[in-house]
Protein backbone atom coordinates (compact mmCIF):
# COMPACT_ATOMS: atom_id res chain seq x y z
CA UNK A 1 0.00 0.00 0.00
CA UNK A 2 0.93 3.36 -0.41
CA UNK A 3 -0.16 6.35 1.30
CA UNK A 4 -1.19 9.58 -1.02
CA UNK A 5 -3.40 12.73 -0.33
CA UNK A 6 -6.52 14.22 -1.98
CA UNK A 7 -6.33 17.82 -3.15
CA UNK A 8 -7.97 18.88 0.21
CA UNK A 9 -5.26 17.14 2.11
CA UNK A 10 -6.93 14.10 3.84
CA UNK A 11 -4.29 10.95 3.65
CA UNK A 12 -5.57 7.60 2.10
CA UNK A 13 -3.57 4.10 1.64
CA UNK A 14 -4.10 3.36 -2.44
CA UNK A 15 -3.00 -1.00 -2.96
CA UNK A 16 -0.47 -0.35 -5.69
CA UNK A 17 -0.56 -3.57 -7.34
CA UNK A 18 -3.81 -2.20 -8.80
CA UNK A 19 -2.55 1.19 -10.26
CA UNK A 20 -2.51 0.74 -14.02
CA UNK A 21 -1.65 4.80 -14.85
CA UNK A 22 -0.55 7.62 -13.33
CA UNK A 23 -0.91 10.84 -15.06
CA UNK A 24 -0.33 14.67 -15.05
CA UNK A 25 -3.78 16.53 -15.57
CA UNK A 26 -2.46 19.26 -14.71
CA UNK A 27 -2.79 17.47 -11.07
CA UNK A 28 -1.81 14.14 -10.90
CA UNK A 29 -4.63 11.43 -11.51
CA UNK A 30 -4.22 7.76 -10.69
CA UNK A 31 -6.43 5.21 -12.54
CA UNK A 32 -6.54 1.46 -11.13
CA UNK A 33 -7.41 -1.55 -13.17
CA UNK A 34 -10.77 -0.84 -12.72
CA UNK A 35 -11.24 2.34 -13.79
CA UNK A 36 -11.47 4.34 -10.88
CA UNK A 37 -10.03 7.29 -10.44
CA UNK A 38 -7.86 9.01 -7.62
CA UNK A 39 -6.46 12.88 -7.85
CA UNK A 40 -3.44 13.28 -5.46
CA UNK A 41 -1.62 16.30 -4.59
CA UNK A 42 1.73 14.16 -4.77
CA UNK A 43 3.45 14.41 -8.58
CA UNK A 44 3.79 11.85 -10.90
CA UNK A 45 7.49 11.12 -9.88
CA UNK A 46 6.60 10.86 -6.19
CA UNK A 47 3.89 8.58 -7.03
CA UNK A 48 6.05 6.72 -9.25
CA UNK A 49 8.64 6.53 -5.82
CA UNK A 50 6.37 5.36 -3.41
CA UNK A 51 5.34 2.61 -6.15
CA UNK A 52 8.94 1.54 -6.76
CA UNK A 53 9.47 1.23 -3.00
CA UNK A 54 6.13 -0.49 -1.99
CA UNK A 55 6.92 -2.81 -4.66
CA UNK A 56 10.51 -3.44 -3.51
CA UNK A 57 8.91 -3.75 0.22
CA UNK A 58 7.02 -6.81 -0.93
CA UNK A 59 10.20 -8.20 -3.31
CA UNK A 60 8.16 -8.03 -6.48
CA UNK A 61 11.65 -6.04 -8.18
CA UNK A 62 15.06 -6.45 -7.18
CA UNK A 63 16.47 -3.87 -5.86
CA UNK A 64 16.56 -1.57 -8.13
CA UNK A 65 17.25 2.70 -7.93
CA UNK A 66 15.35 5.60 -9.16
CA UNK A 67 17.20 5.44 -12.62
CA UNK A 68 16.71 1.21 -12.96
CA UNK A 69 20.13 0.62 -12.27
CA UNK A 70 20.39 -2.56 -10.32
CA UNK A 71 22.84 -2.42 -7.02
CA UNK A 72 25.71 -4.05 -6.97
CA UNK A 73 24.76 -6.13 -4.07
Amino acid sequence: MIKVSRLNGKSFMLNALYIETVEAFPDTTITLTNGKKFVVKESVEQVREFILQFYQSINLLGKFDLEGKQDEE
